[in-house]
């Protein structure tokens, strides 16, 4: 049987280019690139994650095409499945202090950040995840 976690993660999105504010936790940028237009000293952020971006390959399919959306989410949850760890990590964040996931697209409804708030949310109801293990 599953171990569930009943607590509920508090996870956000905003873009970088949206202010900061006192309740968003721990801010992590998850574009693979950095933000055009942002120095670095100018992003109040707690790590940038890389890792959990989409592949170089995926984010330039994608191209941010809504007619490409289902499909990007597919592709991009099957790369996230090789990133366990780091996914545990957001998780703790969100579950502890609340997690803030940055991203620099202007669509805000179709983004990595998106599917990766929701994949974690999963592993939260499933109890997949090892954090606070």
């Amino acid at each position: 049987m599953k171990k569930t976690n009943k607590r509920v993660p508090t996870i956000r999105l905003k873009r970088v280019y949206d202010p900061p504010s006192p309740d968003d936790g721990f801010r992590v940028l998850v574009d693979r690139l950095w933000p055009r237009g942002i120095k670095k000293d100018q992003l109040a952020l707690d790590l940038w994650m890389k890792d959990v971006a989409p592949s170089d390959g995926l984010r330039k399919w994608f191209g941010h095409d809504p007619t490409k959306w289902e499909e990007f989410q597919r592709r991009y949850r099957e790369e996230l499945q090789q990133q366990p760890e780091q996914l545990d990590l957001l998780l703790s964040h969100a579950l502890s202090s609340g997690l803030t996931l940055l991203f620099a697209a202007q669509d805000r409804d179709h983004n990595q950040a998106v599917v990766l708030r929701e994949v974690l949310l999963e592993r939260a109801r499933t109890g997949e995840n090892q954090a606070g293990r």
